[in-house]
């Protein structure tokens, strides 16, 4: 019978153990902040290719290579390295007509065609190499698209930006709370920072007077999560 009176007084003492062990888990205040850096793209890419199309294959192919080979001499001749411009895909299909009567569809001709990733890496003359490819024979430009080079090292500043918001925001709970802000107790990011915003082309290359281009802005976005320890008493 004095198994019961043990287990009472065993049960007791953990009760009032459980506050003490409270005591090791500090307070905190856990928020968030937030930051977004914008700056202007600093390198521009281009894809552009011909395409042609003729009774045979091997006319296809011949007057294909012939039409890219201008258009890679005219960004060779303003200034493009060779580097800077890759083929990106290169085909040669039949194409087909159809016969009303029979209902079959035989092929009438081939096309060749052949793209080309062009960078360019002052974004100032991106409409003049865009009017050089037309020119050049280029009857198919798009996917244009901006960037910033440097993005790690605008991140890294949106990063301390966001610190110091998520300390703002800790600091107004604490006094609104009557406690004093302590040390950070933990420090993480919120996914992955993203660009919020690309620039794209504005107008078609075949516009009269020229391609229209608008780089426009490009805004990186960092969140933070913070935890920081509170002291009372203060």
């Amino acid at each position: 019978m004095k198994k019961p009176a043990i287990l009472a007084a065993a049960f007791a003492a953990t009760l009032l153990a459980t506050p003490a062990l409270a005591d090791d888990f500090p307070s905190a205040i856990s928020v968030s902040g937030e930051a977004t850096i914008s700056a202007a793209p600093d390198l521009a890419q281009i894809d552009a290719g011909v395409a042609n199309d003729a009774k045979t294959a091997k006319e296809a192919a011949d007057a294909n290579n012939a039409a890219m080979g201008k258009v890679l001499l005219a960004l060779k001749g303003a200034g493009i390295a060779e580097k800077d411009y890759q083929t990106s895909r290169l085909s040669l299909q039949p194409q087909y007509g159809q016969n009303k009567s029979t209902g079959a569809s035989p092929v009438v001709g081939f096309r060749a065609s052949n793209r080309v990733t062009v960078k360019i890496r002052d974004v100032t003359k991106v409409a003049g190499i865009i009017d050089t490819l037309v020119g050049a024979g280029a009857n198919d430009i798009g996917n244009i698209s901006f960037e910033v080079t440097q993005a790690s090292k605008l991140l890294d500043d949106a990063r301390e930006q966001a610190v110091a918001d998520a300390r703002r925001k800790a600091e107004v709970y604490a006094r609104a709370t009557g406690v004093t802000l302590g040390a950070p107790l933990s420090v993480s990011e919120g996914g992955a920072p993203m660009p919020l915003f690309k620039g794209r082309m504005a107008a078609a290359p075949m516009a009269a007077g020229g391609a229209t281009v608008a780089p426009g802005e490009e805004t990186l976005s960092v969140t933070v999560n913070v935890s920081w320890a509170i002291k009372t008493g203060q």
